[in-house]
């Protein structure tokens, strides 16, 4: 992610707009709709919805662009700036609010979008702070425990086992207990074995995602959610962060704390580049790690390796929680091509090219019918989604929660990244966090 305060962005992009109103996305014509994507797994799947798309609307061609994360955003952004953007492109959350905010995003509402048609709340997230829609379900993920399957067979785990466990902030429950059991020292001693070598880890239970910035999705945000904790005061555009909470600061001080006692890899192993949790796991250097539903054809593809997933652990609150995250498609405010661009996020966002997608096996699409064909197209595969379908499906002993969808999320992330940073790998005090949330919340009352 790079960064970039509201301010000087809204500053550049005013000038860009002004001056370019009439430019709109660079490399579009009448008969061309530019999309821009992230994911390279997800883009056959959506070459085939542009092919039927074409057919469909005989004139019309999509030209797609796949560009990686980190990428994607910044170049995004300097279109923005520089009057190129694209036609359409593949919206997250976080940055929806920014997007909204400095209104370079086009309103969706008369596409008739019908919130009842996508997975409960996926439709309603996509609604700015002026009531109009400014994105089109798109799809879905949950975050689930994958873990070693021969590495908790060696500590005498069982899937049943892993499928139901529990935590709380004080002693960690039966979630620390099997994390430390999963953990081995150099000298063949498990984490909670007399004599084991915290300072000289072999296999850590748990790998290391990094310390989480401001969401931890697939860090702490299911054990603060299970434990009653939200982000803000609102569900959506909150005006006051929470990070100063008893609750939230007591699980992140549990949550971290397992680094210190060994079974969780410390932040030195982690590289958001060449050692994520997955890799961490793929070269056996942790038995299990919290990850996404993107992520799934991934921990399938370790080779030599036999994966599981299981799902989070049941809080205090006396539910299991996960992040259900869910991008939608937006179009430009000055899309060259404006008329084809909302025939094509009509298409995307329909049952049709959904089913196209879910049938590729690679993501969750927002519809019942698109969901079906991806958890078809994974069984085909061999690979049980359950740990990620169970928490959408059952409401009553799982709850779902979105990221946090607030103004100001550059400014966020600028402030908890290195904040969580600290705490993981310094031993910063969590108490820390008052002060840090002071500044954020100053920032969202301007």
């Amino acid at each position: 992610m790079r960064l970039r305060t509201l301010t000087a962005l809204a500053g550049a992009l005013a000038l860009s707009l002004t001056g370019c109103a009439g430019s709109g996305s660079a490399g579009s014509s009448s008969g061309t709709v530019t999309y821009w994507l992230w994911d390279s797994n997800q883009l056959p799947a959506y070459q085939a919805c542009a092919k039927d798309f074409a057919r469909e609307n005989p004139g019309l061609h999509v030209k797609i662009t796949q560009l990686g994360w980190d990428d994607y955003w910044t170049k995004l952004t300097a279109s923005f700036i520089a009057g190129t953007e694209p036609d359409v492109f593949t919206d997250h959350i976080q940055k929806f609010g920014q997007f909204a905010d400095l209104k370079v995003l086009e309103p969706l509402d008369d596409l008739g979008i019908d919130p009842n048609a996508y997975q409960k709340g996926l439709a309603d997230n996509w609604i700015g702070q002026d009531g109009r829609r400014y994105g089109a379900p798109k799809d879905w993920d949950t975050v689930a425990l994958f873990y070693n399957q021969k590495a908790a067979a060696d500590a005498g785990l069982t899937a049943a086992q892993l499928n139901d466990l529990s935590w709380n902030p004080k002693d960690g429950g039966s979630f620390e207990k099997a994390i430390a059991h999963l953990t081995v020292d150099r000298n063949g001693k498990r984490g909670d074995e007399p004599g084991f070598d915290k300072n000289h880890v072999k296999v850590y239970g748990l790998a290391s995602n990094g310390g989480g910035d401001g969401d931890g999705q697939t860090q702490w945000s299911s054990f603060a959610a299970s434990a009653g904790w939200t982000y803000t005061d609102k569900q959506r555009w909150g005006t006051k962060y929470r990070y100063d909470s008893r609750t939230f600061k007591s699980v992140i001080d549990w949550w971290f704390g397992l680094a210190k006692k060994g079974y969780m890899a410390p932040l030195t192993d982690y590289n958001i580049q060449s050692s994520p949790g997955n890799a961490q796991v793929a070269a056996g250097k942790a038995a299990a790690t919290l990850d996404g539903a993107w992520m799934i054809s991934t921990y399938a593809g370790f080779k030599g390796m036999k994966m599981a997933t299981a799902v989070t652990p049941e809080g205090p609150t006396g539910k299991r929680a996960t992040m259900m995250n869910g991008l939608a498609d937006s179009v430009t405010k000055n899309a060259r091509n404006k008329a084809g661009a909302l025939k094509w996020v009509k298409y995307l966002s329909s049952d049709e090219c959904q089913k196209t997608v879910g049938s590729y096996g690679i993501v969750f699409p927002a519809t019942p019918d698109g969901t079906a064909a991806a958890v078809a197209a994974y069984k085909k595969k061999g690979i049980d989604v359950t740990a990620f379908t169970e928490p959408v499906a059952d409401k009553k002993d799982f709850t779902t929660f979105s990221y946090p969808i607030t103004n100001y999320a550059a400014d966020v992330y600028a402030l908890m990244h290195p904040e969580m940073q600290d705490i993981y790998g310094n031993g910063k005090s969590v108490n820390s966090l008052d002060q840090t949330t002071d500044q954020i919340n100053l920032i969202l009352d301007q």
